[in-house]
């Protein structure tokens, strides 16, 4: 009898410590548009596309007649990682178009590992293009974006005038050349055990995710306000179970054509900065060969969050890239 209270504690103790973690993750629902809107003093268009399969929550920027840019997110971002790039872009005279992509923020977020293979992801941005009533728009994209576009390119060119991709590799690079580079990979593994990942994620509010930003990119790149920002995007209907939910779609998705090159025809800047701690520099390089027409820019310095910390440089690369 004594031994059973013990367990029924030990059980009961266990169920107010998850219970507990779990709330420490909830969060008030900020406006990241209304966040933005202050901070850059420039006019925001924020609403839901049907892009085909789901609507994407999309923000735009810039003349209305000037030429299309659509930028992509990565993990474990939203559109607004993207900020920094908005007012030098609308003053170049660009059209900026930014998306929560599936799965993430305010964007639809199906059920089903299966919703969110990569295949899918590509069709959502060139339905979004679509949708906006353009034939193609220029793409840049980071991180899992670069994903993404990568796919459009090779599944949608007539989509993409121009493609710039921030040290992404072309997703056959790896089968060109076996990289001998350390990055940070455990998680891509921890995110393929159901529920834990996106349960314990939310633990000392969000304590590991905003505490993995700051420590792999350079001080202020992520500051308490930007962060809280992001937390409330993690908490949104549940968006961080479906964000992880891309690694698990990629990892049960593997390619087996492993004898067909996947060539892009499309236009292709590559940027890589010099400290990025998940991505290896040798596989970025091992894209360009992959292109017909591809340049790759070393930066020299940034880290893998270098959307955020050098966001003026990268919007005069893209811009004058895109202007050529």
């Amino acid at each position: 009898m004594k031994l059973r209270r013990l367990f029924g504690l030990a059980i009961g103790m266990s169920a107010a410590l998850l219970a507990l973690g779990h709330c420490s993750g909830n969060q008030p629902r900020l406006d990241a548009v209304q966040a933005a809107r202050r901070e850059l003093g420039i006019e925001l268009d924020a609403r839901k596309i049907d892009v085909g399969d789901v609507e994407l929550f999309v923000v735009r920027a810039g003349p209305p007649d000037g030429p299309p840019i659509v930028l992509l997110h990565g993990f474990p971002e939203f559109w607004y990682a993207w900020k920094g790039v908005i007012d030098p872009l609308t003053k170049a005279g660009y059209r900026v178009i930014l998306p929560d992509q599936r799965g993430y923020g305010d964007s639809d977020k199906p059920r089903g590992v299966e919703s969110y293979a990569v295949d899918r992801l590509g069709d959502d941005i060139a339905g979004l293009v679509t949708a906006l009533g353009y034939e193609s728009a220029f793409v840049a994209a980071h991180d899992w974006g670069g994903g993404v576009a990568w796919n459009l390119a090779i599944r949608h060119p007539e989509r993409v005038r121009k493609l710039a991709v921030i040290d992404t590799p072309h997703p056959d690079a790896g089968r060109h050349v076996e990289s001998t580079e350390a990055t940070v990979s455990w998680y891509r593994t921890f995110f393929q055990i159901p529920w834990l990942p996106e349960e314990s994620a939310r633990w000392g509010n969000w304590w590991l995710l905003s505490k993995s930003l700051r420590d792999t990119a350079k001080p202020g790149a992520f500051p308490e306000a930007k962060l809280d920002l992001y937390r409330s995007a993690w908490d949104r209907d549940g968006a961080f179970g479906t964000m992880v939910n891309w690694y698990r779609a990629a990892f049960r998705s593997e390619r087996s054509d492993a004898t067909t090159d996947r060539r892009v025809q499309t236009p292709t800047l590559l940027l890589r900065a010099s400290s990025d701690a998940f991505i290896a520099a040798d596989l970025t390089r091992a894209s360009v060969p992959l292109c017909d027409d591809a340049r790759l820019v070393e930066l020299g310095s940034g880290t893998h969050w270098v959307v955020q910390e050098e966001p003026e440089r990268i919007a005069k690369l893209l811009a004058e890239f895109f202007a050529e």
